[in-house]
C-alpha cells in the first residue's frame, strides 16, 4: 500500500510539473536566424531531458505529377549520412547516448526528432545541421533507399488490408493533384526517381529558410541560443519554394466507387465530405461532432450502429487537419452479412438528426472533458511540444495553435456544429467509397 502510494505521488507530481512549466499552455520564444531557419524554443526542466524536432515545409503536396513519392523518399535518404556522420551512424550515436529517434512525412510536412539526455544538447544539434547541410546524395544511397520505400509501399498499402481504401478515397474526392496523390507514391514514379532528381529536390526544400527547429526540455535559452548559431548559421539559405495550389473546385455532385480488396474479410464503408482547413471555426466544430459520434461507447454511432442494431463492428467518425481543404470522415466496418446500405441510410439519418436537433448539453460537456484530459496527457511528454510546436508554425505559421487551439474546441457551440453539419455534410458534397472482399477464385468466400 506505501509503495502504491509513492507511484501516485510520482505520477501527481509529473502531471503538476507539467502544468507549472506550462501554465495550462506552452510557453516559448521565437528566433530567427540570418540564413531563416525559424527557431522556437521552449524550456521544461521537469526532468533532465530534451526533444528537438526539425519540421521541413515540405510534403507530397509539393510534388509534380510524374515525380511521386519523393517528400517520403528523403525522409529516408536524410538518415544515410552527410558530410561528418558516416552511413548508419545517426542510428548509432542516438541509442548509445540513450536518446530515441525518428521522421515522418505526411500531405504538408516533413519532420525529424531526436529525444536526449539534457548533457548531449550538442549531439543533436550537431546531427540535424549536418544533415541539412550536407546530405550524401549517392547513386547507392538512392537505390538502397528506392528499394525500401519500394518494400515498405508493399507492405504498407499493395498486400495490407484495406491498404488502397485512403488512397482511393482521396483519388476519388479531391481534385487538385497536390492532395490528390497517394505520400508514398507510384512504384513506377519510385523506379523514375535519379539523382539529379533528387539532388534538385533537396537543395528547394531542405534550405534553413523553409525549416522550423524546435527545442523543448531542460536548456536554459540563453545557453542553447549560441550552440544554434554555431551549428546552424552558415549553412546557406534558398530561394524560397513557389508555394503549392491547394485550392480545391467546389464539388457539384456525389462521387461514388467500389474497391474489391482480395485481403479484405469484411466489407468497409467511407463516407467523406470536403470541409474548410484546419484551425478555422468550421473545421474546429466539425472537430467536435466527430467526437459526438464515434468517440467512446456512449457515442450516438457506436450506440446505433454497434449496440443496437449491431449492423456494423467498428465506427469512427472525424476531421483530417491540413493546412488546406481537408475532409470529414465517416468509416464503418460491416458486420457480416449486413447490407452496406443500410448502413449508409443509418448514418444518413444520424446526420440529418444533428442538422435538425441540437447536440446535447452532456455531449459536449464530455467532449470538453475529452480535450483537457488529452491536452494534459499530450503536454506531459517533451516530443509531442516539439512536434506540435514545428507543424503548427508550418500549417499555419503559428505555433501558438498549440495552445489556442483547445481554447477554440472547448468554445465550440451546439449552432456552430449544426451549421457546420448544414453547409457541408450534404450530398452534393460528399464521396462514397465501399471496399468489399474480393470473390475468390471459383466463387468461392
Amino acid at each position: 500500500m506505501k509503495r502504491t502510494k509513492q507511484i501516485m505521488l510520482t505520477l501527481l507530481l509529473s502531471l503538476l510539473a507539467v502544468s507549472a512549466a506550462t501554465g495550462q499552455s506552452v510557453k516559448f520564444t521565437e528566433h530567427k536566424l540570418k540564413n531563416g531557419l525559424r527557431v522556437i524554443l521552449s524550456e521544461d526542466h521537469s526532468a533532465p531531458t530534451y526533444s528537438i524536432s526539425v519540421t521541413y515545409n515540405v510534403g507530397s503536396r509539393d510534388e509534380r505529377d510524374g515525380r511521386t513519392g519523393f517528400a517520403h523518399l528523403f525522409e529516408h535518404m536524410m538518415f544515410q549520412g552527410s558530410e561528418n556522420v558516416g552511413k548508419g551512424e545517426h542510428f548509432v550515436l542516438i541509442e548509445n547516448n540513450g536518446g530515441g529517434m525518428n521522421g515522418s512525412t505526411n500531405s504538408d510536412r516533413t519532420e525529424y526528432h531526436e529525444t536526449l539526455p539534457a548533457n548531449q544538447l550538442d549531439l543533436g544539434l550537431f546531427l540535424e545541421a549536418d544533415r541539412m547541410k550536407s546530405l550524401a546524395i549517392t547513386q547507392g544511397n538512392l537505390e538502397n533507399q528506392r528499394e525500401t520505400v519500394k518494400e515498405e509501399r508493399r507492405q504498407r498499402y499493395d498486400n495490407q488490408p484495406y491498404g488502397l481504401t485512403f488512397d482511393t478515397l482521396f483519388e476519388t474526392a479531391y481534385d487538385n493533384f497536390a492532395y490528390k496523390h497517394s505520400t508514398i507514391g507510384s512504384m513506377e514514379d519510385l523506379n523514375a526517381a535519379n539523382v539529379k532528381d533528387v539532388a534538385g529536390f533537396f537543395k528547394m526544400y531542405y534550405a534553413p529558410n523553409n525549416a522550423v527547429l524546435t527545442l523543448v526540455g531542460d536548456f536554459k535559452t540563453a545557453e542553447v541560443l549560441p550552440k544554434i548559431e554555431k551549428y546552424f548559421a552558415a549553412i546557406s539559405s534558398q530561394p524560397a519554394p513557389a508555394k503549392p495550389d491547394l485550392s480545391e473546385p467546389k464539388q457539384n455532385g456525389e462521387r461514388r466507387k467500389t474497391l474489391e480488396d482480395p485481403l479484405a474479410q469484411v466489407a468497409r464503408l467511407d463516407i467523406a465530405f470536403k470541409i474548410p482547413p484546419g484551425n478555422t471555426p468550421d473545421w474546429y466544430a466539425l472537430y467536435v461532432l466527430g467526437e459526438i459520434l464515434s468517440t467512446g461507447q456512449s457515442s450516438r454511432l457506436y450506440q446505433q450502429l454497434v449496440r443496437d442494431k449491431q449492423v456494423v463492428v467498428q465506427v469512427n467518425a472525424g476531421t483530417f487537419e491540413r493546412p488546406g481543404p481537408t475532409l470529414f470522415l465517416v468509416d464503418l466496418f460491416i458486420t457480416p452479412g449486413k447490407d452496406p446500405k443500410e448502413v449508409e441510410k443509418l448514418v444518413y439519418e444520424e446526420l440529418e438528426r444533428v442538422k435538425n436537433q441540437p447536440v446535447t448539453d452532456a455531449e459536449l460537456q464530455k467532449v470538453r472533458m475529452e480535450v483537457k484530459r488529452a491536452k494534459v496527457e499530450q503536454l506531459e511528454g517533451t516530443l509531442y511540444r516539439a512536434q506540435a510546436l514545428g507543424e503548427a508554425a508550418v500549417f499555419y505559421s503559428d505555433p501558438n495553435v498549440v495552445n489556442t487551439g483547445n481554447d477554440k474546441l472547448m468554445s465550440v457551440t451546439k449552432d456552430q456544429i449544426q451549421k457546420a453539419a448544414r453547409t457541408y455534410l450534404i450530398e452534393s458534397n460528399r464521396t462514397v467509397l465501399t471496399t468489399i472482399p474480393k470473390p475468390k477464385a471459383g466463387g468461392a468466400q
